[in-house]
């Protein structure tokens, strides 16, 4: 099937927009074409699939700056050659000078509004947590990659050095965030020169950070975690009353966790486990729809979306109540991931009527993240999701070392007693979904997103839309999606109206979104040794393959005469 129509099926029809990309060697599909020429690189030049996942991450910092920096935080599932799988962890911590009460909650908030006084907690210098992102690069370079930190680090100095064109992606992102970006001088010197942000089509050179990357392909990691950039950071943060200390960079470690395996109709499901939620809950809601003939019932329909919406709220309800670092919470992995417990929850599905479940909401998660996803055409496979949270993190350039640094104690609760309040050392509940999809051991797709909450029920989509309805890779990516924690019903423009109407005749509110999530890329694994590509129209995705091969054996050049 082309990648820019759609092939006949029950329920609702769409158009894609991008095409996909075939290989055998390689394929890399991130959010910014440089990223993924970056990655391609490293595959073209003998890398594997870590190497090239770590160039584009790298890379992204520079293109995507609104998104993801080192001063953040990943979630990285690797799979080797021998199918092996882990996920590295290295999401952003509670500063060791954290704790319950170090921001006054806004009186009389709810429960899950987790907004303080002077929007502390999401702007400025005291909203930022212990960063990992750097080190689980880092990490993963050291342990699965083969080429050194200074080559794969290449793309992006070269990129921060020389500067590259500007989208209207970013510079909508720009737009949005200028009010904060305009308090901070070097944020507002680099991003909105002239006191407007930077237009589509203009350049964007970023010097100092440039010198920084230079700094950390010499020095490695420690450059920032112990070195003169994170001397900067600290002195920063001592100066503007942030709460990093050389302490919290020094000891900061990556985590290296087993994935979260489920079962759904003869497919095995792998990812992220506690604490992230995703793994938890993507098994759990596989499991309610295993009791559905989710095919027959047809894509996009009334009957589908109102299924899908009411197995949401259930996840969510219980999310609610079992997540967190599982250091310091007990999460009920086994119950919940549970064949048994997801009959107890689909038999308290109404068919025809929405209805509340037991539970309540979350604190918000930034939507504004990135993913990428590489294989190598040897059996490695990288798919990772990484973020500075909130669109443009906590709003401001650190000076000398020009990071923007992330935001994550905003998606800790500010009061005490609860399973998500703030304790030194506590890692971000996230919903990252760095997922792949195995037929009898062998990986068939592997996928991810950006998008806050939203990831692990798009994720989740995507996987019925490939295995339930039997769509292309292209058409699963790019498919209208749905959204809901339990109080308004998100749907996407491409459902048509009769659909929306349905919905809302069976009780749901509506609110219509140009979006739910962000921007998808997926790899499709093909018995022949081939891979598809895709990446989506909610994001500057771009899928880059690498076909052809090396000359065949006993071929030389000879010369006429």
């Amino acid at each position: 099937m082309s990648g820019s129509g759609w092939r006949q099926r029950a329920g609702t029809q769409f158009t894609c927009e991008k095409h996909p990309a075939h290989g055998r060697n390689g394929m890399a599909v991130t959010n910014h074409p440089l990223a993924s020429a970056a990655g391609m690189e490293m595959l073209a030049a003998g890398g594997n699939a870590v190497d090239a996942a770590v160039a584009a991450q790298f890379a992204l910092t520079v293109v995507e700056p609104m998104m993801v920096g080192l001063i953040g935080g990943t979630t990285c599932h690797i799979r080797l050659a021998d199918g092996s799988h882990r996920i590295v962890d290295g999401m952003s911590a509670v500063p060791l000078a954290g704790h319950p009460t170090m921001y006054r909650p806004i009186p009389g908030a709810p429960p899950q509004v987790y907004d303080v006084e002077r929007r502390e907690n999401q702007v400025g210098p005291k909203a930022v947590a212990t960063p990992g992102s750097l080190r689980a690069w880092c990490h993963a370079l050291d342990n699965y990659g083969t080429m050194a930190l200074s080559d794969v680090m290449q793309p992006a100095i070269r990129h921060a050095t020389q500067g590259f064109t500007v989208t209207p992606y970013l510079s909508d992102c720009i737009e949005s965030a200028a009010a904060e970006l305009l308090d901070d001088p070097f944020a507002a010197d680099r991003l909105l020169p002239d006191g407007t942000p930077l237009k589509a089509g203009e350049r964007l050179v970023q010097g100092d950070y440039a010198e920084a990357l230079t700094l950390i392909a010499q020095q490695g990691e420690g450059a920032l975690h112990g070195g003169p950039l994170g001397d900067l950071l600290v002195e920063c943060m001592e100066r503007t009353g942030g709460f990093i200390s050389r302490q919290d960079l020094v000891g900061y470690r990556v985590v290296e966790r087993a994935p979260i395996r489920a079962r759904y109709r003869g497919w095995e499901i792998l990812g992220p486990p506690p604490p992230a939620a995703s793994g938890v809950h993507i098994a759990q809601m596989l499991n309610i729809l295993e009791g559905y003939d989710i095919a027959r019932m047809g894509y996009g329909t009334v009957e589908t979306l109102h299924l899908l919406a009411e197995v949401l709220k259930i996840a969510f309800a219980d999310r609610a109540e079992a997540s967190g670092d599982p250091d310091f919470v007990k999460v009920p992995v086994e119950r919940i991931t549970s064949k048994a417990y997801a009959e107890e929850r689909r038999a308290e599905i109404d068919p025809a009527r929405a209805r509340k479940w037991s539970g309540g909401l979350l604190a918000k998660e930034g939507a504004d993240t990135t993913h990428l996803t590489v294989a190598d055409g040897k059996g490695n496979v990288v798919t990772t999701t990484q973020t500075i949270n909130s669109l443009f993190g906590a709003r401001f350039i650190v000076p000398g070392i020009g990071m923007i640094p992330n935001d994550y104690m905003s998606n800790f609760d500010p009061r005490p007693g609860s399973p998500l309040s703030i304790a030194p050392g506590k890692r971000v509940t996230t919903s990252m979904s760095p997922v792949m999809a195995l037929r009898e051991g062998k990986v068939t797709y592997a996928l991810g997103l950006p998008g806050g909450r939203k990831i692990f029920p798009s994720a989740w989509q995507a996987l019925v839309n490939l295995i339930d309805h039997g769509m292309a890779l292209q058409e699963a990516v790019e498919a209208p999606r749905i959204w809901t924690e339990g109080v308004v019903l998100e749907v996407e423009h491409g459902f048509p109206e009769s659909v929306r109407q349905g919905l809302r005749e069976r009780g749901h509110t509506l609110q219509i979104m140009p979006t739910v999530a962000g921007g998808m890329n997926a790899i499709q694994f093909h018995d022949d040794g081939s891979m598809t590509g895709a990446a989506c129209w909610r994001a500057d995705g771009a899928a880059v393959a690498l076909g052809g091969g090396l000359a065949r054996a006993g071929v030389r050049f000879v010369l006429p005469g």
